[in-house]
């Protein structure tokens, strides 16, 4: 029977300790607007949480959810523009 600790020395012989690759830089600068529409939804859900929401509130959330939906579509059509080599 083998050990976890015998197994355990093989997945974590090389720690991650690089910086990120330029590919790697682009994906998170190119994903940044959904990035930050996703934390606007969370801020906008986290001020509800301990107290009644508003119609204020409600209005918030909606535009939130609204914003993430459409950077995730601009997000996927330019992935799809790029995997397929332009214009259709």
């Amino acid at each position: 029977m083998k050990t976890i600790a015998a197994l355990q020395a093989v997945v974590t012989a090389t720690p991650f300790g690089r910086e990120p690759s330029d590919s790697e830089l682009d994906a998170i600068e190119t994903e940044m607007p959904l990035i930050l529409a996703e934390v606007d939804l969370l801020d906008a859900q986290i001020m509800t949480l301990d107290r009644p929401a508003t119609e204020l509130d409600v209005r918030r959330i909606r535009r939130a959810r609204h914003r993430v939906l459409a950077e995730r579509r601009d997000l996927t059509n330019r992935a799809g523009l790029a995997q397929s080599g332009g214009a259709a």
